[in-house]
């Protein structure tokens, strides 16, 4: 068993250090402030070819493995989430859903340019549409419609929660054909933003991640062509299920990511600060926030990297990435509240920047599976 990197692994984890700190830190204080997208950042990372990174070279991405997906989206997310969710987005669940189950037109045509993160010059990525007003954690109960209409479906319906649903060009919708049938009646479907019927509202006013921007996305009558199906008729809830496992170790790491952020600045934080005659570093109360902080954020470590290793491996990685995602999720929360009290008042200042991640750590409990939904595929896998 080796726990050292790769040459190019480190290089990777180095190049995302320096882009989080040189172009996310700078102004992220302000995006949270004013909710603006981080459109800048998110071009450069596409520069960086970070937007498609486990994609293969020939449908123009990175060709990296998925440990190494785990450590750019770490670096990042100690310091901007509102970009690293933008990416763990394009990477886990629209790139990874294409290039697992897309058909070779459809790669071309849409995988392509997703894992490139632009097209004629411009920002181009996707989303990830399954949750709906009443259709969360219970993936089953599809509202959203796709009617055969012979040559096209008739798409109808409401998504919520989206994440990048007014800047991506591309989404990816779960819809159920034939309700029937039940979760195998259910499909999905590439569907283009500019596409008559499509509406998408207002922004969402978050408590974090306050930078990407959440919306709920409506379909009037839009017309899919069946070429755009993914998969065979009633794939769509198994694509899901699939995709989402994958997905689930890019929030595994970004919460990985808010934790360690969190974690060094309370370190460094308790260096400077002085009580009682000495750094606060020196008082055991302290000292000892900081050990289980680092204990903690290790165990999300190597749960992050097992789960990565084995999609790297083709080894069933579903209980891992579930285990990986409920473990790091809660270490992010604890250790962002934590922090906060390592820094007394100071730590709900906003320009301390604990008090964010903070916010932005509750998501990771939430978002691709709740941590309930996580201990019911954990509980069922050990219990078969």
């Amino acid at each position: 068993m080796i726990f050292e990197l790769s040459e190019e692994q480190l290089m990777i984890q180095q190049a995302a250090r320096d882009f989080a700190r040189n172009e996310c830190l700078p102004g992220v204080i302000e995006r949270d402030e004013h909710q603006k997208f981080p459109k800048e950042q998110i071009m450069k990372l596409a520069e960086l070819g970070f937007m498609g990174m486990m994609v293969d070279t020939a449908y123009g991405g990175s060709g990296l493995d998925t440990v190494s997906y785990v450590l750019a989206m770490e670096e990042i997310s100690k310091i901007d989430a509102s970009v690293s969710v933008c990416m763990s987005v394009n990477n886990s669940l629209v790139c990874y859903g294409l290039q697992q189950y897309a058909s070779e037109e459809q790669k071309q045509k849409y995988l392509t340019p997703l894992a490139q993160g632009r097209k004629d010059g411009e920002l181009y990525i996707g989303a990830f549409m399954l949750s709906e007003p009443e259709a969360g954690s219970d993936a089953t109960s599809q509202r959203t419609t796709a009617e055969d209409k012979g040559d096209h479906y008739l798409l109808n319906g409401t998504k919520n929660w989206i994440t990048n649903g007014s800047s991506a060009s591309v989404y990816l919708v779960i819809a159920q054909t034939d309700a029937a049938k039940k979760s195998k009646g259910i499909n999905v479907f590439i569907v283009e933003k500019n596409w008559p019927g499509v509406t998408v509202a207002a922004k969402e006013n978050k408590l974090g991640i306050r930078g990407s921007d959440t919306h709920t996305v409506m379909f009037t009558d839009v017309k899919v062509p069946k070429e755009n199906r993914i998969g065979e008729d009633g794939f769509g809830f198994t694509f899901a299920m699939k995709t989402l496992a994958g997905g689930r170790i890019g929030i595994a790491s970004q919460a990985l990511g808010i934790a360690s952020g969190a974690y060094e600045l309370a370190k460094e934080y308790s260096k400077t600060r002085k009580a009682f005659g000495t750094e606060i570093r020196n008082h055991q109360a302290i000292a000892f926030k900081l050990a289980d902080m680092a204990t903690r954020i290790e165990a999300a470590r190597l749960l992050c990297l097992k789960a990565a290793w084995e999609k790297d491996n083709k080894i069933d990685y579903t209980l891992s990435s579930s285990m990986a995602k409920v473990f790091a999720s809660e270490t992010a929360m604890w250790t962002a509240t934590e922090a906060v009290q390592v820094h007394g008042g100071y730590g709900y200042v906003k320009e301390y920047h604990v008090e964010r991640l903070m916010r932005d750590a509750k998501i990771t409990q939430i978002y691709e599976g709740t941590s309930e939904v996580q201990r019911i595929v954990i509980s069922r896998s050990i219990l078969k």
